[in-house]
């Protein structure tokens, strides 16, 4: 893990610890890479319910509740996927009861080849917290590798611009950062 990488899954559990919230992770892409970041950081299991890797995209509807229509309709990679996955990761790894403050979760193309239609570097990063849930579009470029560690980073970003209130708005629609 870069020492970026490290010093912004730190900052997002700062935040989070700061505030009294709790955290759930949703990864496609990534496939526990976010997860492993955030658990890098001594203390995390403060705040960090846990994570769900789900790769195939079936999960996505079973233990997300990712409206299965949406992924027949759009497949996976897609924003309102992203947001139904961030959402829903709260629910699925509620502790007693409770869900968790704030869902993440990460979908996207890595490579080598795109998938159902969408160009390898295409990711969304879905947030919930309360009752509003965003999307962020990327388009990254380089392999499989370096798609998957500046998703990590602009997954730990989201969540933090998310808990501190700088970026996440009720009637902000998904975002496109592509270039």
């Amino acid at each position: 893990m870069s020492d970026a990488t490290h010093r912004a899954a730190a900052a997002a559990l700062d935040a989070l610890r700061e505030r009294g919230m709790t955290l759930a992770v949703a990864e496609s892409l990534t496939g526990g890479a976010l997860s492993a970041a955030l658990v890098a950081i001594p203390g995390a299991s403060d705040v960090l319910n846990g994570a769900v890797v789900a790769y195939a995209t079936p999960i996505k509807a079973s233990v997300l509740g990712v409206d299965p229509a949406l992924l027949a309709a759009h497949g996976p990679v897609d924003p309102e996927v992203a947001q139904q996955m961030a959402s829903g990761v709260r629910a699925a790894l509620a502790v007693d009861g409770r869900a968790a403050d704030v869902g993440v979760s990460t979908t996207g193309v890595a490579g080598p080849t795109a998938q159902g239609g969408q160009k390898v570097g295409t990711v969304h990063i879905g947030v919930s917290v309360a009752d509003r849930t965003t999307g962020h579009a990327f388009m990254f470029d380089g392999d499989r590798s370096a798609i998957r560690a500046a998703t990590v980073q602009a997954a730990l970003g989201v969540i933090l611009a998310a808990v501190t209130g700088n970026g996440i708005d009720a009637g902000e629609p998904a975002r496109d950062d592509r270039e």
